[in-house]
């Protein structure tokens, strides 16, 4: 979604192969510890079947009870080692999902709305346990096309189920907002966002919003990743009468959809033919 490479393909090419755009992403924020691996490579360094998706010495392998991730890369701009091992263990798997734009070009559901993960790394040296989350994107056309801005936010509730709030601005249409709650017995219920509230802007003056009951200030705890296009957050909300802690996105996809940022990019995500 964020590829420069895949960009100026497509521009050359529109029918060129994503296949031959793939990366794995890696982001560790810790108490003086901060690493960024994102290096895209072509189709030749990728492989795939039902259970495994090998990406250069990175691969994710689907056991039949846990997604075990294999991490073997080098961070940016610094190259600094990042290989390790995580264990995701799904509580449930679900089969939801929901368009996000009008022409239902762009789909999103949550593999995993809560999880349990196991990170052990040996560059840099950390592990620990912890809740966790996996979900899947996917778009038929480039989001330039279909979106102006979204916000994402997703929330562990206090009996265990896990609120998402996707609200999202079209670039042709009226604005859309998915709120559901995923139980832990696997039911998937709608829920009344309440209103938006804006957040302080970040260092690149993002615009970030949440849904956050009446009579609750939401706040940052901390901004995680900070770029010209997106912010990753820790909020502190009220939702569904509950205070709650969330991991939350924004993205402007016009501010994505420039030269300036395009040109920027390859220093966060260098490219291997």
């Amino acid at each position: 979604m964020f590829s420069p490479y895949y960009h100026w393909a497509r521009a050359r090419k529109p029918d060129t192969d994503p296949e031959n755009h793939c990366c794995i992403n890696v982001a560790i924020y810790g108490s003086g510890v901060r690493r960024w691996t994102m290096t895209e490579r072509g189709a030749r360094h990728v492989r795939r079947d039902a259970d495994n998706f090998q990406v250069g010495p990175s691969s994710l392998r689907w056991t039949g009870q846990h997604l075990e991730i294999d991490i073997d890369e080098w961070s940016v701009p610094l190259p600094r080692r990042v290989r390790g091992l995580i264990r995701l263990y799904p509580k449930r798997l679900s089969e939801f999902v929901a368009p996000l734009d009008d022409a239902q070009m762009h789909h999103w559901g949550p593999i995993a709305p809560s999880a349990r993960v196991e990170v052990e790394l040996s560059a840099p040296e950390l592990s620990w346990k912890g809740h966790a989350y996996l979900d899947s994107n996917q778009g038929s056309c480039p989001s330039v096309s279909g979106f102006r801005t979204w916000d994402w936010s997703r929330a562990e509730l206090r009996d265990g189920s896990v609120a998402v709030i996707y609200d999202i601005r079209q670039k042709a249409g009226a604005d859309r907002l998915l709120a559901l709650r995923f139980a832990p017995d696997g039911t998937v219920s709608d829920f009344e966002a309440p209103q938006r509230r804006r957040l302080p802007y970040p260092l690149w003056r993002v615009e970030r919003n949440i849904r956050s009951d009446n009579g609750t200030t939401p706040r940052v705890i901390q901004t995680l990743e900070d770029a010209p296009f997106y912010v990753r957050s820790v909020l502190s909300s009220g939702l569904l009468g509950e205070q709650v802690i969330s991991v939350h996105e924004s993205l402007d996809v016009p501010r994505l959809d420039t030269t300036s940022t395009r040109l920027m990019l390859p220093w966060r995500m260098p490219r291997l033919r």
